[in-house]
């Protein structure tokens, strides 16, 4: 109906068009348990496999059925207010954790209070920042701006309105990725989920896969482009790479070692040790190299966007942004405050308040645009947070400041931007949502903020609990880490001058010829860089996709199929993310003992058996929707 009358008119009509407030003391309560969890488990799987996934759907689906039972009065400006606080809590995590952890990666040590300064100041910049470009992004580009995640929130809150099965089928995901998590390696450890090949001949390589239900559901949701592309990234590292490194490992003599392990010699490496001493630093400088590309890329839209803010007008309609600019400005003061309790230096505080406030600010304004043109899934979040810890870092060398105290203030700086351009995406990408549905520009603010701050806290604590288990390297780390390694292995390396540049130099290399050939460098960087174990179960999960798509008949059943099988996959990844991160925090804490498969189910075969069941409880429940009631003429025009 709304949309029709916008049609006629030219003008965008909301879909509640008579001003009412969607928030509560009910919807506040279930708002902070929904940042909290999405915060939690966007932590674990972007540490796990260094991909999130926006949780503005999810949210939107949990949130109705939150609403329907607790607020049923609310309606839909409820759902808005509690999809609004999942992306709150989602947004924290998808940007700090490209960062934190790198300080436990150097050897420093992540302080829970400082990490929440960090973080509330970096949450209140970015909405602050964003704020004053919102009424011209949102308003003013509103049918230009494709906004294409805020376009399928509004549908799912709207389609909420006259109910669905999608909170059934994410249920079913979270049943599935939680009982397999509980009964594999990450909870109880009765089963192996681990599939793994390897060749030690003249021709050294390995090929594994991790059976993981979060993984999949990852892979269902990017779809088979993005995991074709991550795992060509593996292929080219585990069967072109390694190999030819390992080759020449074999004819090294006795004395020679590795290069940043003197008890290891370069002649009785193994496939591992290959990856993790010399491969990883290649991926390190196509991802470096990527980042750099995809800022220079950047530049027309700052330029365009920055010219824009400054010609726009505000519109008489728009609401007082009072809350906005406070918490802008108290940021802006309070960061300088911050740097010089971090590093007990004035010159240190100016400098880096400096670069970082100008960093973060050019970046909030990219990432805001950015929303409405790619949505936040894809945004290049690392890309620009790399480009700007590698300014920063060349700063901080400059002025003499290259030991580990100085790498730990830097990052602490690094965690400030990236929270601030991850959250500023975010939040306009919510308030667009927020303006379609026609909610309160000051109240989703409101809630969006405290969902925020609720976000810090959860992602700082996680990460801190977490700690001994993102220090553990190997061949199979709980975590891969693949962005915090990244950045802390660059930081440390620009400031000590202790790289293995020439690796770091042909993966520039590689970066410039992928960009010559019009490929996505960062996704085969990713691919490049992480464990192939994850890479092949998020292609897995791509894959149980496109055999749906194509085996499904009929657009309006294949539709219903894959938009049910992202609401099944979207339970898939919190089921999986939250039950692993409970059985972790049992074993850190000692509740739950280390225990080990035995027999049978620690061999590849029960691997093997594990993946066939998850991929059957993926696809058969999607196989039993039959079929689609097909509108009826006139219901499209129907009030």
């Amino acid at each position: 109906m709304a949309k029709n009358k916008e049609q006629k008119s030219g003008k965008h009509v909301p879909y509640v068009t008579k001003k009412q407030r969607g928030g509560s003391p009910a919807i506040l309560i279930m708002g902070i348990i929904l940042a909290i969890i999405f915060g939690a488990s966007t932590a674990y799987s972007g540490m796990k496999a260094g991909l999130t996934v926006a949780a503005g759907i999810p949210g939107s689906i949990i949130g109705s059925g939150l609403v329907s039972i607790f607020a049923r009065k609310k309606g839909i400006l409820g759902k808005n207010i509690l999809q609004g606080m999942s992306s709150g809590g989602e947004a924290i995590a998808s940007g700090m954790i490209y960062v934190l952890p790198a300080i436990i990666l150097i050897g420093g040590h992540v302080n829970f209070w400082t990490g929440m300064m960090v973080g509330i100041l970096a949450v209140l910049f970015a909405i602050g920042s964003a704020s004053l470009v919102q009424n011209y992004l949102i308003v003013e580009e509103h049918g230009r701006l494709a906004y294409p995640e805020s376009m399928a929130i509004t549908e799912a809150l709207v389609a909420s309105e006259s109910g669905g099965d999608s909170l059934k089928f994410l249920g079913i995901g979270f049943g599935i990725g939680g009982l397999i998590t509980m009964v594999t390696t990450q909870v109880f450890g009765w089963l192996n989920n681990m599939i793994t090949y390897t060749g030690n001949s003249f021709y050294r390589w390995k090929m594994s896969t991790e059976v993981n239900p979060m993984l999949a559901g990852i892979g269902f949701v990017v779809g088979i482009d993005v995991a074709l592309t991550m795992f060509a990234g593996s292929i080219l590292s585990n069967f072109a790479v390694v190999p030819l490194v390992s080759y020449f490992t074999q004819m090294a003599g006795g004395s020679a070692h590795v290069w940043n392990n003197a008890a290891l010699h370069i002649s009785q490496m193994g496939v591992d040790d290959v990856a993790g001493s010399y491969v990883k630093y290649i991926g390190a400088g196509m991802m470096l190299c990527g980042g750099i590309i995809g800022a220079i890329k950047l530049i027309p839209v700052i330029w365009t966007s920055i010219k824009k803010v400054i010609n726009a007008r505000n519109s008489a309609t728009e609401e007082k942004n009072a809350l906005g600019v406070i918490a802008l400005m108290l940021s802006v003061i309070l960061i300088f405050v911050a740097g010089f309790i971090i590093s007990g230096s004035f010159l240190v505080a100016l400098i880096g308040g400096i670069l970082s406030l100008l960093l973060a600010l050019l970046f909030v304004i990219v990432s805001a645009r950015l929303a409405g043109t790619i949505g936040c899934s894809n945004a290049p979040v690392s890309g620009m947070t790399i480009a700007s810890l590698v300014i920063m870092t060349l700063a901080f060398v400059s002025m003499g400041w290259t030991n580990q105290n100085y790498s730990e203030i830097l990052l602490l700086f690094g965690v400030f931007i990236v929270t601030a351009i991850s959250v500023g995406g975010g939040y306009m990408q919510t308030q667009k949502v927020n303006y379609m549905i026609g909610g309160s520009n000051r109240e989703m603010m409101k809630y969006y903020m405290i969902a925020g701050i609720v976000g810090v806290f959860t992602v700082v604590g996680t990460t801190v609990i977490l700690a001994p288990q993102l220090q553990v390297t190997g061949s199979n780390p709980p975590f891969g880490l693949p962005q915090a390694n990244l950045i802390a292995t660059l930081t440390t390396g620009i400031m000590s001058g202790n790289l293995p540049w020439i690796m770091v130099i042909v993966g520039i290399v590689m970066a410039i010829v992928l960009w010559m050939l019009d490929l996505p460098i960062m996704t085969v960087a990713l691919g490049f860089y992480l464990p192939i174990s994850t890479t092949s179960i998020i292609l897995v999960g791509a894959l149980l996709k496109l055999i749906v798509d194509k085996t499904t008949k009929g657009e309006a059943l294949k539709a219903k199929r894959i938009q049910s099988g992202v609401s099944l996959s979207s339970g898939l990844i919190a089921g999986g993310s939250i039950i692993g991160l409970i059985g972790i925090i049992l074993h850190v804490t000692g509740l739950l003992k280390d225990v080990s498969p035995k027999g049978f189910a620690a061999g590849n075969a029960m691997g093997i058996i594990i993946l066939i069941v998850l991929a059957v409880a993926i696809v058969v429940p999607l196989y039993m929707i039959k079929k689609v009631e097909d509108r009826k003429p006139s219901d499209e025009n129907e009030g």
